[in-house]
C-alpha cells in the first residue's frame, strides 16, 4: 500500500501565531489558503491539522465548516476536506461577480475619496509597476488585489465591500495573475494606469468605462489559463 503523502497545507500553518481557539484556528487556516502557497485540491487532513495546533479535531472541523461556507474549502462524503477546486466556468463566474460588485462601488469611491485615499491608490499602483518591471508574478497578483481594494475602499459601502472581499477570496487559491504571461500582465497594468488617472481626476464615468474594459481584458486572459495544471477542476 502506497504511503499517504504529507499535505502541503501543514507546512504553511503557523500554529504559534494562531493560538488554539476555534477563531484562531479558523484565521490561520484561512490565511494559509489565501496566501497562495497551497494549491486547489490540496487535502486538509483533520487529525494532522489538529495536531499542528495542539487541539482536538472539534475546533478544526468547525473552522473547516466555516471555510466551506466561504467557498475556500470543499468537502466530499468519504473523501474529507480539500482546498476548494473550481471549474473553469466557476472561476469565470466568480470574476463576473467581482466585476459587478466592484463597478457598483466605484462611483461612490470617486465621490468620497480623500487625499489619503488617492495617495493609497497611487502607492498601490507603484507596487504594481515594480512587479511588472521585476517580472514578479506573485508580487503582481498580490499587488493587483491591493490596487483594486484601494480603488473601492473609499466607497465606504461596507456590506458591499465585504461581499467583494468574499468573492475575491474564492478565486484566490487559483492565483490567476501568477500564471499569466508578461505581455498580458503589461496590458492589464496599462488598464490600471488608465483607471488610476480617472480616479485621480474624479471622473467616475471614465473610471467605470476603463474598469469595464479592464474586466473584459481580464476575462479574456482568464479564459486562456491552462486547465491541465491541477489549478482548476
Amino acid at each position: 500500500m502506497r504511503p499517504q503523502r504529507r499535505s502541503a497545507l501543514l507546512d504553511h500553518l503557523v500554529a504559534d501565531r494562531a493560538g488554539s481557539s476555534q477563531q484562531a484556528v479558523l484565521g490561520e487556516l484561512r490565511r494559509a489558503i489565501l496566501d497562495g502557497g497551497v494549491p486547489p485540491g490540496t487535502p486538509i487532513p483533520l487529525a494532522e491539522v489538529a495536531e499542528v495546533f495542539g487541539v482536538s479535531q472539534i475546533p478544526v472541523r468547525e473552522a473547516l465548516k466555516t471555510l466551506v461556507g466561504e467557498g475556500l474549502v470543499g468537502q466530499r462524503r468519504n473523501a474529507g476536506y480539500t482546498v476548494a477546486l473550481l471549474t473553469a466556468q466557476e472561476l469565470r463566474e466568480m470574476y463576473i461577480v467581482r466585476e459587478t460588485l466592484e463597478s457598483a462601488s466605484l462611483a461612490a469611491a470617486v465621490a468620497n475619496a480623500t487625499d489619503a485615499d488617492r495617495a493609497a491608490v497611487i502607492a498601490a499602483n507603484d507596487v504594481l509597476e515594480q512587479a511588472v518591471r521585476d517580472g514578479d508574478g506573485v508580487a503582481y497578483h498580490r499587488g493587483s488585489r491591493a490596487f483594486h481594494a484601494a480603488l473601492t475602499r473609499p466607497s465606504r459601502m461596507h456590506r458591499l465591500l465585504h461581499m467583494l472581499e468574499a468573492a475575491w477570496n474564492v478565486t484566490e487559491p487559483v492565483q490567476s495573475m501568477v500564471h499569466v504571461g508578461r505581455e498580458d500582465r503589461a496590458q492589464l497594468h496599462a488598464d490600471h494606469g488608465a483607471m488610476l488617472a480617472a480616479f485621480l481626476a474624479g471622473d467616475a464615468g471614465r473610471l467605470l468605462a476603463t474598469s469595464e474594459e479592464h474586466a473584459a481584458r481580464l476575462n479574456a486572459v482568464i479564459a486562456t489559463l491552462p486547465t491541465d495544471t491541477g489549478l482548476l477542476a
